[in-house]
């Protein structure tokens, strides 16, 4: 498969954003010269080369435009083209020519929102505007340069159908010179990419490009780059800030430098702004989740014991702890056990002496919590007692791998594939050559950990989960990991990458070339492959979309930020059809990256938040009158321009709605309502301007909106709350919660004749049908035609009926039939015989077609029927608070939104985007007390299954005619839109609460089928 791309208003702003500051440049492409010839010799083969067209514009005018393109997103004014801000020394500081040329541009985006995609189309952008084609993409290591000569690759045939021409592209090597000669005398758009190792180092190797080369005409290869006058693209530039690189830029004599990174440690013009908090609050980012991992001691004792999880279930609370059990055989292993309040482990650890005293006394799901009755208390995450390096390893794989299956539950039937990955510190921990199967410590513990959790995964995977079932049975545990590592040339092993002397990075191609490759097939669910495991120096070259848990299996260090970490899985997933799962409703729902850690979840989300603070300092931290005042606002009429009038009024909206705090700051009141849509609106005044009024508020720097990092164990519970046991809940439950059983009692020939008219009248069967397709070879194929299997063309399509392909097989017809409509079977061959022989003819055309079409007609005249005569009577049984409790732990807490008021829950997990929005509607309401998503154990038992109702909604006495509601909440009330079963147990449910009414004799519990809470409102009848 291929990953696909696509057009983005984010990333086509931050391409105008660059290519804007050149308006004014004249069009003219092929400026010709002479390329240096070299040698006497070579004087006899002069050749034309084509340069880049010099700056037309002057420094007034670069200026002007630049100003322009930051007042229209509100980056604070260039105070002058030579002027930059030195984060380290937090000062302006004005200078002459910076790097050798005195136009240098700053480009800020986050990582994982596509920067080397935007750099690419930049380069056919201005290329199509003005006619420049030379351009170097400068980069500071292997990892990256490999990365990004990836993505020419790939977005190679996107561009060509967006510009209709293609780019030349090649990684510069001084003993592959004839490329650089094609870099000059070709016209059409050619990109050299380069690491500056190859320019600012020592070795002999690299110096090449300064020397004078008896294989390069005795030319020097830097004199025909810089004839070019080439446009330098900088990857990373806080990488290339070493006095080496700074003093080796001017070499290239570049026409003006780009600046691409999501930290910039000094700014020269900053003309566009994509920093970590847009990046999250746009959706352009997977969320976060972090599974922490907490050492702590017990004094007095050894005793190991680690708190995985807090699990729900249906009796009650139970904590998942792995612990320490001597077998029959007097081995002591350790083992994960779930356990409930008034487990004694000294017993289920078969006697061991150090878990006397440790007796669950509590489980508390809303903390994460187990308690003992020695007092000790641990939270999910904690390990204690005998724990060592290789026991905190074990836990965080087992950790990885738990939440590997989670995510790959919710997304499989989605066609998205998950990827897991592994940081290690050596090649030995997963491949070691000494051992019999060459197996490492981690991949030996990866694999023991593997079985016994997807097996596990398997004997509570539900049984309408069954493709999923099928694949992840089918999946041989020695190849669904793979190690990514450079590979020895003589001995064909995995072997640890080269790094550089002064850097953590690797150097080594031969590794980013296997992890590469493989980048695409990785995506597919033929490949086995799920988790990997590489080198931790390698961490750069690792940029799949697909990582959706990440796992740091090596020693801590202060050479990599979290930020960077995370950063390798940020990217937003894609499906096996290579289409990027980024729909606004649902993107953070799929994309949450799961970083399992080696320290507590405290400590990882602190310091990540605080980086990630420390990344946008830039960023103004007052909404005060004086930060608006002089902004722009585009407008349909032009851009319109903030005086103190207008200033004023906005601060005062803040001020008013407590949208601000006592020092101007942004609140988290603002935060909130903004992420739940529910903003005051703005005066009249400024309504006209509301969008443009929102984006400047949310430039200002704010606490609260940094990035939620969510705790990855915790969606697990959905615990009840204090809503659950208002009064008015409790009044509303014990009306509906009395179980029912129905009788009916009906005419069987009535049945039997409405049955033949239904069929007669509606039922058709489609025959099998066999479509033929003629083709020809094309007359002139090409090789791209080929590899896309385009060689041939269709000249005839002819569709023909045929027999059954199942004419051979006997059917039970009245038993499958019997079977499917729960009649009998004579009542069956009473319908059969009483239908003309024409319309039962139609069962040899298609016999699969005609039982599933009977039996929904036969279904649906039942249904009619039965519930024309349906009554309840209740049962002295009643449902217990427990329902509300059971399979918690099974719930898919992607479909659960922001943590809410009045529900009984402190999450609802809704089935569709209506039902979302019908739930902050009720959240939000006035007159609702409290609601309740009804439990999927909470059953109304039909002629046609058992029914389960969406909500139970209690309102404030006297604001509706009808206290008490118990909804089912349906996208559209067109019978053509719901199913017959669907009606047919609505009308069921409708006779079950008149029944409910009969008994309390109040008339105050209301069921009724709504679109949304308008029409929820209108059925209530609103007082």
């Amino acid at each position: 498969m291929k990953i696909k791309f696509k057009v983005q208003p984010y990333q086509t702003d931050a391409v105008e954003s660059v290519v804007d500051c050149f308006s004014g440049q004249l069009f003219n492409d092929n400026i010709s010269y002479m390329i240096d010839p070299g040698s006497e010799k070579g004087k006899l083969a002069l050749e034309e080369g084509f340069k880049n067209t010099d700056l037309q514009l002057t420094h007034a005018q670069l200026l002007d435009n630049i100003r322009e393109v930051q007042r229209r997103q509100n980056i604070p004014l260039s105070e002058g083209l030579n002027t930059y801000w030195d984060a380290e020394k937090n000062k302006a500081t004005p200078k002459g020519y910076i790097a050798g040329c005195d136009v240098n541009l700053d480009v800020e985006m986050e990582t994982g929102t596509g920067k080397t995609y935007c750099y690419i189309k930049t380069i056919f952008e201005m290329n199509k505007r003005y006619g420049w084609s030379k351009f170097i993409i400068m980069v500071p290591s292997i990892a990256i340069r490999e990365g990004v000569y990836k993505s020419l690759q790939m977005t190679a045939e996107h561009f060509t159908e967006g510009y209709g021409k293609k780019a030349r592209f090649f990684i510069y090597n001084s003993k592959r010179l004839h490329e650089l000669e094609s870099f000059s005398s070709d016209a059409s758009i050619n990109v050299m990419v380069i690491n500056i190792q190859a320019f600012n180092a020592s070795g002999a190797d690299n110096r090449r490009i300064y020397d004078k080369l008896d294989d390069f005409q005795s030319r020097r290869p830097i004199d025909v780059i810089r004839a070019n006058r080439p446009i330098l693209i900088l990857d990373e530039p806080q990488k290339m800030q070493g006095n080496a690189t700074q003093k080796a830029l001017p070499e290239f004599n570049p026409l003006f430098i780009l600046r691409y990174s999501a930290t910039h440690k000094v700014v020269h013009n900053r003309i566009h702004r994509l920093d970590a908090l847009d990046a999250y609050n746009q959706k352009l980012v997977k969320k976060i989740a972090v599974r922490g991992i907490q050492i702590r001691g017990l004094a007095g004792t050894n005793a190991y014991l680690y708190l995985e999880s807090i699990e729900i279930s249906k009796q009650a609370p139970k904590a998942r702890l792995e612990m320490e059990v001597r077998l029959a055989s007097g081995e002591i292993k350790r083992q994960v056990r779930s356990f409930t309040v008034d487990t004694n482990l000294y017993d289920e650890s078969n006697g061991l002496d150090q878990y006397r005293g440790f007796t669950i006394s509590q489980i508390d799901y809303n903390k994460d919590a187990v308690e003992f009755t020695n007092g000790v208390t641990l939270t999910a995450g904690e390990a204690t007692g005998d724990v060592n390096e290789d026991h905190i390893r074990r836990i965080q794989i087992r950790e990885t791998i738990k939440a590997h299956l989670e995510k790959e539950k919710q997304l499989f039937a989605q066609g998205i594939k998950v990827l897991s990955l592994f940081f290690i510190d050596e090649v030995a921990k997963y491949r070691d050559y000494d051992q019999p199967d060459d197996k490492g410590e981690y991949a030996r513990v990866f694999e023991q950990e593997y079985e016994a959790l997807r097996d596990e995964y398997l004997s509570e995977l539900a049984i309408d989960n069954e493709d999923y079932r099928k694949h992840l049975a089918g999946i041989d545990t020695g190849k669904t990991h793979n190690g990514y590592f450079a590979i020895d040339k003589k001995t064909n092993r995995m072997t640890n990458p080269k790094t550089g002397a002064r850097s953590v990075d690797s150097d080594d191609v031969d590794a980013y070339d296997l992890i590469l490759k493989d980048k695409e097939r990785l995506l597919s669910f033929a490949e086995p492959t799920r988790f990997i495991f590489s080198h931790s120096a390698l961490r750069e070259g690792w940029d799949n979309p697909n990582v959706f848990v990440m796992c740091m299996l090596k020693h801590s260090d202060n050479t990599i930020s979290r930020r960077q970490e995370v950063g390798r899985g940020l990217r937003i997933s894609v499906d096996c059809n290579g289409d990027r799962m980024d729909h606004p409703a649902t993107v953070h729902e799929i994309n949450e990256l799961t970083v399992v850690a080696s320290e507590s979840y405290q400590d990882f989300v602190k310091n990540l938040q605080s980086e990630i603070s420390d990344a946008v300092a830039s960023r103004p931290k007052k909404a005060d009158e004086q930060f608006f005042l002089g902004k722009f606002m585009d407008t349909e009429a032009g851009k319109v321009k903030i005086d103190e009038r207008l200033a004023r009024q906005i601060y005062r909206y803040l001020l008013k709605n407590d949208y601000i705090d006592d020092d101007d700051q942004i609140s988290a009141i603002y935060i909130d309502a903004k992420a739940n849509d529910t903003l005051e609106a703005l005066p009249d005044d400024l309504a006209p301007f509301a969008a443009e009024i929102i984006d400047l508020i949310d430039s200002v720097y704010s606490e609260a909106a940094l990035p939620k990092i969510d705790d990855g164990r915790k969606p697990k519970t959905n615990p009840l709350n204090s809503n659950f046991e208002k009064k008015e809940f409790q009044e509303l439950w014990n009306r509906i919660n009395r179980k029912a059983v129905y009788r009916v009692d009906f005419d069987s020939k009535e049945l039997v004749g409405k049955c033949i008219s239904a069929l007669e009248s509606e039922l058709r069967v489609t025959p099998l049908q066999y479509t033929i397709h003629t083709g020809e070879q094309k007359g002139s194929i090409t090789d791209e035609q080929l590899r896309a299997g385009d060689s041939f063309k269709v000249t005839n399509t002819k569709t023909e009926q045929g027999a059954s392909v199942h004419s051979q097989v006997k059917y039970d017809l009245l038993g499958k039939l019997s079977e499917q409509v729960h009649l009998k079977r004579q009542t069956i061959a009473e319908i059969l015989t009483g239908i003309q022989p024409a319309v039962f003819g139609q069962f040899k055309q298609n016999p699969e077609h005609f039982i599933a079409e009977a039996s929904r007609l036969i279904n649906e005249q039942k249904a009619s029927m039965v519930i024309e005569q349906l009554q309840y009577d209740e049962t002295a049984d009643s449902y217990d608070v427990d329902i509300f409790m059971a399979s918690q732990s099974k719930q898919d807490f992607s479909k659960a939104g922001d943590k809410l008021k009045r529900h009984i829950y402190d999450y609802a997990i809704t089935d569709s985007r209506q039902e979302r929005k019908f739930v902050m509607e009720l959240d939000t309401s006035d007159e609702v007390v409290v609601y309740a998503k009804l439990p999927k154990g909470f059953l109304i038992p039909t002629p046609v299954g058992d029914y389960n109702p969406d909500w139970a909604i209690s309102f404030k006495e006297g604001s509706v005619k009808h206290i008490y509601f118990v909804a089912e909440t349906k996208g559209s009330m067109s019978s053509m839109q719901l199913r017959e079963v669907e009606k047919s147990k609505i009308k069921c449910a409708r006779k079950y609460f008149d029944e409910i009414n009969k008994r309390i004799a109040d008339d105050n519990v209301k069921y009724d089928v709504v679109t949304d809470y308008a029409k929820l409102m209108d059925v209530v009848g609103v007082r």
